[in-house]
């Protein structure tokens, strides 16, 4: 059938809504699926799975402390795009995540309550214009790097008949560069298509008051007609300096399918800040105990120094776990993937996980692993918390929502891929310490200066900004098989002083902690290796310790500290 197109209104009345500019080092950025985060029958919303469903979600994010939402596609595509089915009950599959762009001007009406009557323009506009309101800034992940007509075989929309030449990059023999992994490749640096995708960004900003844009598989944006890539990207370049984009902020997902891995070296142009892959590697690694990367780790902790000197530590989207791939309960829960109902025979997904199940692979009873794996989780989200650069948080992953496995759930759109909200009550712990470390976070700005750190001495307190520890204060152990690493932050003028101790060990470990001077004295926010509620506190109500100068840190934990000025007595 041949796709139609409606002209929506433009009557909508924005009030006083303006950009909320959020610099960047502030962000904390939640990654959802419009359809996924209220699809579920226990959302209890008016409309499931719809723009008006998410407004209605909108104070649980504000309480979560989340001050940015971006948004997987929205753009209109067809989710009906899918001929497989699943093997083990039979039911169509779908093109769920919406990867496959068929109009790039349209909000999804899908996604929509009112879309039968032609209002997604507006219900999508009062999504945002009430986001904006409670101080959330909303991304948009835009896919440019290929469409939904395919290769030779598949359909003609638009692209194809107005000047296919132009508009894909094609082989000498005429046929489809495939970079995208998907069948063909958006020629994104010739001019007339530079043109289009400018002018398509310049209308989510300017019509929809969109704050930002996440470009999938970016990489490709950097690629000559023929497939090599570019010094100096005309379009990258385009993008970064143009003025109605000027505020907006501009994320690269620095790979694509073609084999190009930009992470560190995208084209920036002062704008770009790009998902940081080896972040994500790192951690993953640390977290299972894998030897000979605690000193990477040190550098990622820092803001990846050795790939954004240059652009300082917001360059730096770090994240453990996207749509793509495991979830955090699946990352400490599977050994390996199970896509078996993707219908492609368990061969889609990537292979590579850095996953541990924590000793049962899948659903257990044994209370040993599931204790086990919630510290680990807990693990992840605190070293994530506390690292410098932009933290990202996948939606669900704060109430160890889970894909049974699955780590490719792109066709899935069910109780797989789908946000079920009763695991808000039956998995609070985790929220509750998801919510006290995003506070945490917004309570030291230490965690998110912009400059990496370098061991400057601080005068006002005559500590370094950064200090590396191991069991004895000042001491580091760089070995291959060391798995502790403690880091002490400190800030400019009155600000505290963070410690944040890393143990991926299966032993305990005793501290020494770092003296203090200004009379400050060590208090405990988090230990992960404690039953809730002392697992961890509120910002500025830590416990005091006792023996300042020592602190046990349990098997595969993570404690952090805080050094103040002791509560005043009442």
């Amino acid at each position: 059938y041949q796709y139609r197109s409606r002209v929506c209104l433009q009557d909508f009345d924005w009030g006083d809504d303006t950009p909320l500019g959020i610099p960047a080092e502030d962000l904390v950025v939640y990654e959802t699926h419009v359809r996924g985060f209220t699809r579920h029958p226990s959302s209890q919303v008016t409309a499931p799975g719809t723009f008006a469903g998410l407004r209605e979600k909108i104070p649980y994010l504000k309480e979560l402390g989340i001050n940015c939402i971006e948004l997987l596609p929205v753009f209109e595509f067809d989710e009906s795009d899918n001929p497989r089915t699943n093997p083990e009950t039979g039911e169509q599959l779908f093109d769920y995540w919406g990867y496959n762009t068929v109009s790039f001007f349209a909000p999804k009406a899908g996604y929509a309550a009112t879309g039968r009557y032609g209002m997604q323009g507006d219900e999508f506009r009062t999504l945002i214009k009430d986001l904006h309101a409670a101080g959330i800034e909303v991304i948009l992940d835009v896919v440019f790097n290929h469409t939904a007509e395919g290769n030779e075989h598949g359909p003609t929309i638009s692209f194809k008949g107005l000047d296919n030449a132009t508009y894909y990059m094609l082989t000498p023999e005429g046929y489809y560069f495939n970079f995208s992994g998907t069948g063909n490749t958006v020629n994104c640096n010739h001019p007339v298509v530079r043109n289009f995708v400018l002018d398509c960004l310049r209308h989510w900003v300017a019509d929809y008051h969109i704050d930002g844009f996440r470009f999938d598989l970016a990489a490709i944006l950097g690629r000559s007609p023929d497939g090599t890539p570019l010094p100096n990207p005309p379009l990258l370049e385009l993008l970064a300096y143009d003025p109605v984009l000027r505020h907006t902020k501009l994320i690269a997902e620095a790979w694509d399918a073609g084999g190009l891995y930009e992470v560190g070296n995208f084209p920036a142009y002062g704008r770009w800040a790009e998902w940081n892959g080896k972040y994500r590697d790192t951690v993953r690694s640390f977290l299972k105990g894998d030897p000979g990367v605690t000193g990477e780790l040190a550098t990622r902790l820092a803001g990846s120094p050795d790939l954004y000197s240059s652009r300082g530590t917001s360059a730096s989207v770090n994240f453990l776990t996207a749509h793509d791939g495991f979830s955090l309960a699946d990352l400490v829960s599977y050994n390996d993937k199970h896509n078996e109902a993707n219908g492609e025979g368990n061969n889609d997904g990537g292979n590579d996980n850095a996953s541990w199940n924590c000793g049962a692979e899948g659903p257990t009873d044994d209370p040993e692993v599931a204790a086990l794996r919630l510290r680990q989780m807990k693990n992840a989200l605190a070293i994530l918390f506390t690292s410098q650069g932009i933290p990202m948080l996948l939606s669900g992953d704060e109430v160890a929502r889970t894909q049974q496995g699955n780590n490719n759930t792109y066709c899935q759109d069910n109780e797989l891929s789908w946000f079920d909200w009763s695991q808000v009550d039956e998995n609070s712990e985790l929220l509750r310490f998801t919510r006290e470390m995003i506070a945490f976070r917004k309570h030291h700005r230490e965690l998110r200066s912009t400059s990496h750190p370098t061991g400057q001495l601080r005068d006002s307190l005559g500590l370094p900004d950064i200090s590396w520890h191991g069991e004895r204060a000042w001491q580091p152990d760089w070995s291959a098989e060391s798995r502790l690493l403690a880091v002490a932050r400190c800030g400019t003028g009155d600000d505290d002083v963070v410690y944040a101790a890393m143990n991926s060990h299966w032993e305990a470990h005793d501290l020494e902690l770092p003296a203090l001077p200004g009379g400050r004295s060590w208090h405990l926010f988090a230990d992960t290796g404690a039953e809730a509620p002392y697992d961890i506190r509120t910002p500025g109500a830590e416990l005091e310790l006792e023996n300042a100068g020592k602190y046990l840190i349990g098997p595969r934990s993570v404690v952090i500290l805080v050094g103040r000025t002791p509560d005043a007595e009442l």
